[in-house]
């Protein structure tokens, strides 16, 4: 994204951190360590990519203290670097003061092209982009974006400084049908979806509202592209899904949590606070302990599958077991067993 150039001495203002070097360095550019060049800015967060400190062309780098020394003793010591606490959160602040330097920053008010319920409530310094269309009772909030396309259906709630990018679709019906004599009976979703402050919401996101009571994510939430979000879960504050995560209808998911990419949550389940659920999981049964979980299990007749599931969980018991029979045999025979080494 082209910027007008910023120098070291206003990022710093601006930003915090301590400057080691030439505060009127003029950098025109952000990129990755190992690509920057001069008049660019980079930055390290893991120091596992310390050789590519060494060898970075870029004009200044944002370090942590601990690398401090190596930052500034690169290139005999003549290009500059920003100290900060968490260099990837200087970084991520560092994204935003661009933006904004570059003239990017959404401009309040709604497009001619946007389709506004007379009765929906748009908050004056929210931006409402083309095609979008906000139905009746609708509400966004201060400060908040909606991308081109997005639709905010009826009676729901977008909090503050929220961004809806494009595709997104807040409040269509939840998937609700009562089977009857060989067809489907639509169970009508009466319902909305409420959604907190400061929350993003990916491409072609979906959130369907509630049957009764209300969908809601709490402040803070973050959903990448193409999420499923049920009718009437609930999503704690500060909690992150990757691209492609699904959450079935009715499930409580806990404050601080994050979902893998493609990860699938069963209905009414809860999941507990700071739980982090592995990418192409799938959770089955509610998780009342913080923790990081895995699981992915092939798909078989049910039966025969519930079978192997329930064998699975007993795996490392009966491999103990087996271990403490071939110590047996080996004792009784005094030869070792031919399977010891590779169980």
């Amino acid at each position: 994204m082209k910027a007008a150039a910023l120098t070291l001495g206003a990022i710093v203002e601006s930003l915090g951190g301590r400057l080691h070097g030439d505060a009127t360095i003029s950098i025109h550019g952000l990129a990755p360590l190992a690509t920057a060049a001069q008049g660019e800015i980079a930055f390290l967060s893991n120091p596992r990519y310390g050789s590519e400190l060494a060898a970075s062309r870029a004009s200044c780098v944002i370090v942590s203290p601990a690398m401090e020394s190596a930052a500034r003793n690169r290139a005999n010591g003549n290009l500059a670097c920003i100290i900060a606490t968490d260099p990837y959160h200087y970084y991520a602040q560092l994204t935003q003061l661009w933006k904004r330097s570059a003239g990017r920053a959404s401009t309040p008010g709604v497009h001619a092209t946007a389709v506004v319920d007379a009765s929906a409530r748009i908050d004056p310094s929210a931006t409402v982009g083309p095609l979008c269309v906000v139905e009746a009772g609708a509400t966004v909030g201060a400060q908040t974006v909606l991308a081109p396309r997005v639709t905010i259906g009826r009676g729901c709630v977008v909090g503050a400084r929220c961004i809806i990018h494009s595709g997104a679709v807040i409040g269509a019906d939840g998937f609700g049908f009562a089977p009857h004599d060989g067809r489907w009976e639509k169970i009508e979703q009466l319902g909305a979806v409420r959604i907190g402050d400061d929350c993003e919401i990916g491409a072609n996101t979906c959130i369907d509202r509630g049957a009764l009571s209300d969908t809601v994510l709490e402040e803070g939430v973050k959903l990448d592209n193409l999420v499923q979000i049920g009718h009437n879960v609930h999503v704690g504050a500060h909690t992150a899904m990757a691209g492609c995560a699904g959450v079935a209808g009715s499930a409580h998911i806990g404050r601080h949590c994050t979902v893998g990419g493609g990860a699938v949550i069963l209905g009414h389940l809860h999941i507990a606070d700071h739980v982090n659920i592995s990418a192409s999981s799938t959770v089955m049964r509610s998780i009342s302990e913080p923790g990081h979980y895995s699981g992915v299990f092939p798909i078989d007749d049910n039966a025969a599958w519930e079978k192997n599931a329930a064998t699975l969980r007993q795996l490392h018991r009966l491999r103990e077991r087996v271990r403490g029979l071939e110590k047996q045999l080996d004792r009784l025979t005094g030869l070792p067993s031919p399977n010891e080494t590779t169980l």
